[in-house]
């Protein structure tokens, strides 16, 4: 098992109170697994991702446990993650160049990541430069400037910086959302081929777009308000969604070849809660079309069967 998480929550501290972005999240990403991680933009993708690696103000930790093969991370202590950061669990943030300094060429940059964290760049090099080749970029990318780079070269060349010591977990957000379809599709291999050829163990992809993970995730686990709402193999979810906002999720997609005039898009009514004050109970329950008095009780996230798991009476 590559990364257990048991009852994490995570608020957003303002003046107006605390912003109870993530609750009562437990769920499990085996060796091996690319698991997606969808559902509407502020339901918790990002701060889910972000908070498992750089927890920083105005974000807090509330409580939780959280173990990557079978050691328990102390995300609630800056310092302390150092040890862990890039070596054991790496991050490729939402836009490749908050993650390369504009001051600095590529080589350099890279040079001094890897002596802060006590390993030579010179031995490094030779793995540096084949897995450059691996992603079709040139080795002059280390002797120029990141602005220099397009958008696609960034996104490969921060895989490849995020990836450089084999970490066990790495976690890529939104990593093809800027990115146009023909290149959104190289790095979505480039990521399954980074799985493969055993760079890393296990991989948490946080994306909206749900055809990218019908392609290369293993299981998606949909949020929902901070709140995990279903979890299964991609197969599953998208064939088989158990979970009401998952239906509603999955419906309001397009699918090829089908035709608006054949079958019309489907939305989902409302909007999402508030955080800073959400409902008791389910937060799904306002917008959901099959809600009743029960769903005044927040459900538990529970296996109904092996590997799907859902928070929803209904199901139970």
């Amino acid at each position: 098992m590559s990364l257990h998480v048991e009852n994490l929550a995570l608020y957003y501290q303002t003046l107006r109170g605390d912003v109870k972005a993530l609750e009562r999240a437990t769920f499990t990403v085996a060796d091996g697994e690319i698991m997606g991680l969808a559902g509407e933009s502020g339901c918790g993708k990002t701060t889910l991702g972000n908070g498992l690696i750089l927890l920083t103000p105005p974000m807090k930790f509330i409580e939780g446990c959280v173990k990557l093969d079978g050691v328990e991370l102390p995300i609630w202590d800056m310092e302390r993650m150092m040890p862990f950061r890039y070596k054991e669990i790496s991050l490729i943030p939402q836009y490749a160049m908050s993650a390369m300094n504009p001051t600095r060429k590529t080589g350099k940059m890279i040079s001094e990541l890897l002596e802060s964290r006590g390993v030579s760049y010179k031995d490094t090099l030779p793995e540096l430069k084949r897995r450059l080749d691996l992603v079709e970029l040139s080795h002059d990318v280390l002797n120029m400037y990141p602005i220099e780079l397009s958008g696609g070269m960034k996104q490969r060349m921060v895989m490849v910086l995020s990836t450089l010591l084999n970490p066990s977990l790495l976690i890529a957000d939104e990593i093809t959302s800027a990115l146009d379809v023909s290149t959104q599709r190289a790095v979505a291999k480039m990521l399954v081929e980074f799985r493969d050829r055993g760079f890393v163990k296990s991989v948490i992809l946080i994306t909206h777009d749900m055809s990218i993970l019908y392609q290369i995730a293993d299981s998606i686990l949909v949020m929902y308000a901070g709140i995990l709402a279903e979890k299964a193999s991609t197969e599953v979810i998208i064939k088989s969604p158990r979970h009401p906002y998952t239906k509603l999720l999955i419906s309001s997609l397009p699918e090829v070849g089908v035709k608006y005039s054949e079958k019309k898009l489907t939305g989902i009514p409302g909007s999402p809660p508030q955080l800073l004050d959400p409902p008791t109970g389910c937060r799904f329950r306002d917008r959901c079309p099959v809600a009743f008095d029960k769903c005044l009780e927040a459900p538990p996230f529970i296996e109904l069967e092996k590997d799907h798991f859902v928070a929803c009476w209904k199901e139970f």
